[in-house]
């Protein structure tokens, strides 16, 4: 639609001074949004009334954002599409949780190679949130205010230079020398054994490298025990650059989809972000099976497996291609324009060819003289909106149940690995590779249900409070039945039972010495498990009290040992032994009851997503976010695998040393008791959280009490509206909103 107006040179179609705001030159304005009546409304009347220079005059901003947006960039156009943001931000999504699922694959590797205990690789798990808490709120709240796409591409470089700093120690360390006590000849045809008639019994360690009890001289340069501020480092990078994904994305991309549709979105966008943790699992059970020095060692004077206490895979190399993805997801939020064109109005404009395009406001890059906001002058209304959301009762409900929610899923999420491996007696890579192939799976299917199901039957939010208390009740129940799967210790002399046989819980080796090894002078610090036919484990070759030894590398068969002599054959094999047939048995019991399990969380975690997106204002959903991630990650994110970590470490048998003789990483834990300090955690904080999450329910069903009748038209998923308005919720009506009139269609542009 064109319109025209008069100056001193006549009529003109033509903008002939476009740099003076009220110039009474004629102007030809683009893309305005005509009403219902395609008339355009000037203040009095119909065009006839005013002429377009007044309308300019009155109107400055308009007439501005006209000029600006006649001619939009084609890479802009290009991108102002809600499906394509989706796929971009399903991608970045991809990259985060590829990295993060990955960082607790190699949980387990990382406490062996910097010979650490889990209290500290909690700290170092937990330095992801430290980051990501340091500039949530800031983010959260300024970061809605300026481009959104390009602050979340500048975050997605920024996580993965920490990914590449994290692989960055390996590079630095030297290689891998893990603690051993067989030395072996120049042409690997013989080893020899640890049990002596000297007090000063020499032990070996490395691989053929030689060490006393005392500390080598320089072990504190090569032993590399503070490299592991790399990985602190490293992981507080990936917080800070994660930060902008989650609030600035979804707000984003919920505040341009359909209300109808956003549900379905976000249930798409986890299905997708979940496709991460699976191929970062399947990563890690790969590199798991790689040593960590592969290709610059001997691999046959490796003497342990992938199953050893010791084993430490190519760790390394993963964080290597998690960041490599992080990086290239970052090139199209580049692209994406400050604001799309929303999808209900992109409908709207289809039915009628005659109406003309919107104004997007801020879509075109030139900013021409609009002001950029500025920070001092953003912050007046922060705290005035935080005051407002914590005076929501409802948020503060949700914010409660989350913390506790939070600590038992993440204190699950970043040991569960470790529990397998010692509860069921598998392998890191196993372990890995079973939780990418089976549980992650489950939760994709999970979320995309749940986002289906909301969209499919527009539930109401007291249905989809229903829901997410429904499927959390069944995922705790399953949980229960976890107590009873599990497997008896492994039988290891001296630890968990005694030289003759009987049941007998060991710490710190005290009963490691026994008249059978008296002789021998072994040390306690020894970790070389040997097998005996019997089925049970001896610590070490000298606390076996063998004197004798053929073969090579992992083929190394021990002889002549006096306590396994009283049970007949006097040998031992290299390596501790297996689990008992029964425990795989239970094992696979336990991962079906898992996929359950899992499931069902998940199943119900975008119902109550959706319920955190429509009980605040629309302005205050960034910020609401945000605050929601900032105290889930401050108060559970962080403290929930050092606690974990801390308690599991007291479940510790037999305590790893390190090169330069202080305590390294655990070898064998008491699996009666790590199992039911981690599960019992869990139940007890589940049980707690689906009680205040009960409050919530009957919070709602009080505000919104159900009635016999629901309109399919309005039990989609709107805003929730606020107390004070004028309009009043109908059913719990998430939908349940004002008219909207023709002329809030075209300033929601």
């Amino acid at each position: 639609m064109t319109i025209w107006g008069w100056d001193s040179g006549g009529w003109r179609n033509r903008v002939t001074h476009k740099k003076k705001l009220f110039s009474l030159s004629l102007i030809r304005v683009s893309k305005i949004t005509l009403p219902a009546a395609n008339t355009l409304h000037l203040s009095e009347g119909l065009c006839g009334q005013h002429t377009a220079s007044s309308f300019a005059m009155e109107n400055p901003q308009e007439q501005n954002v006209a000029s600006r947006t006649e001619f939009p960039p084609v890479k802009q156009k290009r991108f102002n599409n809600v499906k394509l943001f989706l796929a971009a931000l399903s991608c970045l999504y991809f990259a985060k949780t590829l990295s993060g699922s990955y960082m607790k694959s190699t949980i387990t590797q990382l406490e062996r190679r910097f010979d650490v205990p889990s209290s500290l690789i909690g700290v170092l798990d937990g330095s992801f949130e430290i980051g990501n808490l340091l500039v949530i709120v800031f983010v959260s709240y300024f970061g809605a205010k300026f481009h959104r796409p390009r602050l979340m591409a500048a975050g997605s470089i920024v996580m993965a230079i920490g990914t590449f700093l994290i692989a960055s120690p390996h590079f630095f360390m030297g290689r891998y020398n893990y603690e051993s006590t067989l030395t072996f000849s120049s042409n690997l045809t013989t080893s020899t054994s640890q049990c002596s008639n000297m007090s000063n019994s020499t032990l070996t360690q490395g691989l053929g490298e030689t060490s006393s009890d005392k500390p080598l001289p320089g072990c504190e340069e090569e032993a590399g025990s503070s490299m592991w501020i790399y990985i602190l480092l490293g992981n507080l990078l990936r917080g800070i650059g994660e930060t902008p994904t989650g609030p600035l994305g979804i707000s984003y991309l919920d505040d341009y989809s359909s209300e109808e549709n956003t549900s379905f979105y976000l249930g798409i966008l986890y299905t997708v972000a979940l496709i991460g943790p699976l191929f970062g699992y399947l990563l890690g059970s790969f590199c798991a099976k790689l040593f960590v020095d592969i290709g610059f060692v001997d691999l046959e004077r490796v003497t342990i497996t992938s199953k050893d206490a010791r084993w430490v895979g190519a760790w390394w190399l993963g964080f290597l291609i998690a960041g490599a993805f992080s990086l290239l997801f970052s090139v199209p939020f580049w692209f994406f324009p400050k604001s799309l064109t929303k999808e209900t109005q992109k409908e709207e404009r289809g039915k009628t060819s005659e109406k003309l395009e919107f104004i997007i406001q801020d879509q075109s890059e030139p900013v021409g003289n609009k002001p950029v906001p500025k920070i001092s002058t953003l912050d007046k209304g922060f705290f005035s909106a935080l005051k407002a959301l914590f005076s929501n009762s409802l948020y503060v409900l949700l914010l409660l149940s989350l913390v506790i929610q939070m600590n038992s899923f993440i204190g699950m999420l970043t040991f569960k690995p470790k529990f397998i491996e010692q509860q069921y007696g598998q392998s890191a890579s196993r372990t890995n590779f079973i939780i990418g192939l089976i549980n992650i799976p489950a939760v994709c299917l999970g979320l995309f249900l749940g986002g289906y199901v909301m969209k499919r039957f527009k539930l109401t939010i007291v249905q989809a409070a229903k829901m997410s208390i429904g499927c959390a009740v069944a995922g705790w129940l399953l949980t229960i039945s976890y107590f009873g799967m599990g497997c008896d210790n492994s039988r290891v002399a001296g630890l968990t039972i005694s030289y003759e046989g009987a049941p007998q819980i060991s710490y710190e080796g005290s009963a490691l010495h026994h008249d059978c090894n008296a002789h021998c002078f072994c040390p306690r610090t020894q970790w070389e498990p040997v097998c005996a036919g019997t089925g049970v484990t001896y610590v070490s070759p000298c606390l076996a009290g063998c004197k004798a030894s053929t073969g090579i590398g992992r083929d190394t068969v021990f002889h002549n040992c006096s306590c396994i002599s009283a049970f007949g054959n006097s040998s031992a094999l290299l390596g501790q032994c297996s689990g008992s047939d029964g425990c795989g048995n239970t094992f696979i019991y336990f991962m079906v009851v898992t996929v359950f399990s899992a499931f069902a969380f998940s199943f119900g975690a975008v119902p109550g997503y959706m319920i955190l997106l429509r009980c605040n204002e629309p302005e205050l959903k960034s910020l609401a976010i945000g605050v929601y991630t900032l105290i889930g990650r401050t108060l559970a994110g962080i403290p929930a695998p050092i606690y974990f970590g801390a308690l599991i470490d007291t479940t510790c048998l037999k305590w790893g040393t390190n090169r330069c003789g202080g305590r390294g990483a655990c070898r064998i834990y008491n699996s009666d008791t790590f199992r039911h300090i981690f599960l019992g955690l869990q139940v007890s904080m589940r049980g707690v959280g689906m009680l205040v999450f009960y409050f919530i329910l009957t919070t709602l069903m009080k505000r919104f009490p159900a009635k016999d009748h629901c309109p399919e038209s309005k039990c989609g998923t709107e805003m929730m509206p606020d107390q004070g308005k004028d309009h009043k919720p109908d059913n719990g009506d998430l939908s349940a909103t004002a008219p909207i009139t023709d002329s809030d269609k075209e300033s929601n542009v």
